[in-house]
């Protein structure tokens, strides 16, 4: 019970320190809103270009919101040394590394929700199937969280994690198939596609939204899985490596 106390308060603490830090709000928070703004002014009032544009958007928020904060909890504790005393604590490492991407977890799906709430007035959205578009959303979150916790133990500094961040976030607007099919990738192009989570997590919302998915629910579902697992793995490797003497 003391364990998962502890849990609580280290998320709780999170919430309160940094998710209003200035990285938060314009990565994590305007600039989602800002392309979601972007691409439904452009759509207009076409309801099919909303349904087409709605898990690229939605992709896009949980991935920009749960990445940004990580590249702040954890990187600005780490050079603060305020890390150091929570190693300390009476926790294993991966409940304490749990309760530090939790936050960013919730944060995500909750960011999920707002270009699917600008939608709600904008179209029907009567035919989205919320029992695979809900998982898909958790499971996006989780595995951003997880790239962002990745990209964190692996620097120094908030700008340094903030522009790793972008090396991995702006190919995957381009190649995980947000906007337009991987199929119409130049064929160089496409293998890099399927090598990001997110190809696997935009695929699920797709065929969720309106029925469009490439690969079945099952394989999508078990490579995000995968994904989550083999970065959660690393990044406690790299902090064992790095950070515990």
């Amino acid at each position: 019970m003391k364990r998962w106390i502890a849990f609580w308060n280290i998320m709780l603490k999170d919430m309160r320190a940094y998710y209003l830090k200035p990285p938060n709000i314009s990565w994590g928070l305007i600039f989602p809103l800002a392309w979601t703004g972007m691409f439904y002014i452009r759509s207009g009032a076409d309801s099919v270009d909303i349904l087409s544009l709605l898990p690229g958007v939605t992709a896009i928020s949980i991935l920009f919101g749960t990445t940004s904060l990580l590249a702040v909890t954890v990187t600005f504790e780490k050079k603060n040394r305020s890390f150091e005393r929570l190693l300390m604590a009476p926790i294993p490492l991966e409940l304490l590394m749990l309760a530090k991407t939790s936050g960013a977890i919730l944060f995500g799906v909750v960011n999920a929700f707002v270009p699917i709430a600008a939608a709600a007035f904008l179209t029907d959205l009567s035919g989205v199937d919320w029992s695979t578009l809900l998982p898909a959303i958790v499971m996006i979150a989780i595995a951003s969280t997880f790239l962002g916790l990745f990209i964190a133990v692996s620097v120094s500094e908030v700008f340094e994690a903030q522009t790793f961040s972008n090396f991995f976030r702006f190919p995957m607007i381009f190649l995980c198939g947000l906007f337009f099919p991987i199929a119409s990738l130049p064929i160089f192009l496409r293998p890099f596609s399927y090598l990001f989570p997110l190809t696997y997590g935009v695929d699920i919302l797709h065929g969720a939204v309106h029925g469009a998915a490439v690969q079945t629910l099952a394989l999508n579902f078990a490579v995000i899985t995968a994904f989550c697992l083999i970065l959660f793995f690393f990044s406690l490797k790299n902090i064992h490596r790095k950070w515990i003497v």
